[in-house]
C-alpha cells in the first residue's frame, strides 16, 4: 500500500509538472495581458510600469520557475484583475462547481443503471430498444442547446424551476452549499440534469453491456439452478459485477464532469470554477488560468486514486499491489 502510494505522488507530482509547463507556455503566447488590462491611451511609461510591476518583464522561464517556487509555499500567484490570491477565488468557486457535478454523476447513475440493466436483462424488448434509442439522443445532443431548451420549457414556459444563478445557500464550516435548501436545490436541478445527459446515456449502455456479459457467466446460471430469487441474483450478484466497470469509467468521467462543466455553468450563470475559467481566459490573467488548470489535475489524480481503491473492495481478484505495477 504504500509504494503504490508513493508510486502515485511521484506520478502525479510529474503530471503537475508538465501540464503547468504546457499551460504556462501556451497562456505566455497568446496575447499581452497589459494590453487589456491598462488604459488604451496609456503611452510606453505606463506600459512598462504596469508590465513590470505584474512580472511579465522578465523571460518566460524565469516567470515559470518563480511560479513554481511560490507554488511550492501554496501561492499560486495573484489575480491581475482583482489583486486577489488566485488559489482563494478557485476555492471559493469550487463548492457551486463540485455540487453541480456530484449530483449530475448522481442523475446518472439513479436515471443510467436501472434503464441499462432493463435493457440488458430484456434485450429483445421494445422496451429495451427504445431506452438504447433514446441513449443515442444523449450522445448526439449538444449540451449548450439541450440547455437552452431545458430553460424555454422548465423556466420559460411552464415557470416551475430558476434558470440561472445558485439560489438560498447554507454555510456549513465557511462552505456555501446550495443543495441542502428548496430553493438552491430548485436552482441546482436544471443544470444538473444538462451536464447529466450525456453520463445517463454513457451508463445506460455500460450497464447493458455489463448484463449482457455477467449473465452468460456461470456462477448466475448456478444461482438460478440453485433456485434463488431473481432479485437477489440481479441485486446481489449481477449488480455488484456490472458495476465494476462503471466505477472505473464514472471515476474518470466525474473529472472531466469538474474540468468541463464550464459550458453548463455559463449557459445557467452558475457561478462556479468553469465560470471563472471564461472570464480568466477573456481577460488573459495567467495566474488564474494556470491555477485552475493545476487544481483540477489534481482533482484528476485524486479521484483516480480512490477509484483504484473502490476498484480493490468491488473486485477481491484485483489488489493495490497489482495496480502500482
Amino acid at each position: 500500500m504504500l509504494i503504490f502510494v508513493l508510486q502515485r505522488l511521484f506520478h502525479s507530482v510529474l503530471v503537475v509538472l508538465v501540464m503547468a509547463l504546457l499551460v504556462f507556455v501556451g497562456v505566455f503566447m497568446i496575447g499581452d495581458p497589459v494590453a487589456i488590462l491598462i488604459d488604451p491611451m496609456a503611452d510606453q511609461i505606463e506600459i512598462a510600469r504596469a508590465t513590470k510591476a505584474l512580472g511579465l518583464d522578465k523571460p518566460m522561464l524565469d516567470q515559470f520557475w518563480t511560479f513554481l517556487s511560490n507554488a511550492i509555499k501554496g501561492d499560486l500567484g495573484r489575480s491581475f484583475v482583482t489583486s486577489e490570491p488566485a488559489l482563494k477565488m478557485i476555492v471559493e468557486r469550487m463548492p457551486a462547481t463540485l455540487e453541480l457535478a456530484f449530483l449530475a454523476i448522481f442523475i446518472s447513475l439513479i436515471i443510467g443503471l436501472p434503464l441499462g440493466m432493463i435493457a440488458g436483462i430484456h434485450p429483445d424488448s421494445g422496451l429495451s430498444r427504445t431506452i438504447m434509442g433514446g441513449s443515442i439522443l444523449g450522445f448526439s445532443l449538444p449540451s449548450f442547446w439541450v440547455g437552452l431548451m431545458l430553460i424555454l420549457f422548465f423556466a420559460v414556459q411552464l415557470g416551475w424551476l430558476p434558470s440561472f444563478g445558485r439560489g438560498e445557500t447554507v454555510d456549513i464550516m465557511g462552505i456555501s452549499l446550495s443543495f441542502l435548501t428548496l430553493d438552491g436545490l430548485a436552482h441546482l436541478l436544471l443544470p444538473a440534469t444538462n451536464l447529466a445527459l450525456f453520463k445517463i446515456s454513457l451508463v445506460i449502455r455500460l450497464a447493458r453491456a455489463g448484463t449482457r456479459e455477467v449473465l452468460m457467466q456461470d456462477y448466475i446460471k448456478f444461482a438460478r439452478a440453485k433456485g434463488l430469487s431473481e432479485r437477489r441474483i440481479i441485486f446481489v450478484h449481477l449488480m455488484k459485477n456490472i458495476l465494476i466497470p462503471i466505477v472505473t469509467v464514472i471515476g474518470l468521467e466525474l473529472g472531466g464532469v469538474i474540468a468541463l462543466a464550464v459550458v453548463t455553468e455559463t449557459i445557467f450563470s452558475w457561478p462556479g470554477m468553469g465560470k471563472l475559467l471564461i472570464d480568466s481566459i477573456e481577460s488573459l490573467d495567467r495566474p488564474l488560468i494556470v491555477a485552475y488548470m493545476i487544481i483540477t489535475v489534481l482533482m484528476f489524480v485524486t479521484i483516480n486514486f480512490f477509484v483504484d481503491i473502490i476498484y480493490t473492495l468491488l473486485d477481491p481478484r484485483v489488489n493495490i499491489g497489482s495496480l502500482s505495477r
